[in-house]
């Protein structure tokens, strides 16, 4: 088996990668979610359309998103403190990559059956989706800020046991 050298923060890459593929998710869902109310409020059903191709992408990066995060997760020096939240944001993420998916599909159909509206129905699903990527952000910000996960003194202090 050919191992990879890990670097200081213990990633056989420069930076974590997660971070930058989520934040694209994110950017795109919320963009979304912008679209379609202001779409909605205003009757340009071009912002429909543009909603709909941003929630498409997302639902495909969620998964890189997600297959990142498991990998560094799983390269993390974590310790005991910051498992309750890791578990939590690794759940949290695999649920939102299926809702993500799911909420796209039904997009999909309304689309399908009139580009030109939205129900209201679906914006309040929407907001839910984006109190939930709010969650899932809030967990991943205090994993790295809180934490420190991937951080070189965080990991440096996990290797010598000063972190337990």
């Amino acid at each position: 088996m050919l191992a990879l050298p890990l670097n200081s923060e213990n990633l056989p890459y420069p930076d974590p990668i997660h971070p930058i593929i989520v934040h694209f998710v994110i950017a795109m869902v919320f963009f979304s979610f912008f679209c379609d109310v202001v779409g909605y409020l205003t009757r340009n059903h071009r912002l429909f359309e543009v909603s709909f191709w941003n929630m498409f992408v997302a639902a495909i990066a969620i998964f890189a998103a997600v297959i990142f995060g498991q990998f560094e997760a799983g390269l993390a020096q974590s310790y005991k403190a910051v498992q309750p939240i890791l578990n939590s944001h690794t759940i949290t993420g695999w649920a939102l990559a299926a809702i993500l998916v799911a909420i796209t599909a039904w997009r999909f159909a309304i689309r399908a059956q009139d580009p030109l509206k939205i129900p209201v129905a679906y914006l309040g699903v929407a907001t839910f989706l984006i109190c939930l990527v709010s969650l899932q952000v809030y967990l991943g910000s205090k994993l790295f800020w809180v934490y420190g996960l991937h951080v070189e003194p965080v990991v440096e202090a996990t290797k010598q046991g000063v972190l337990r």
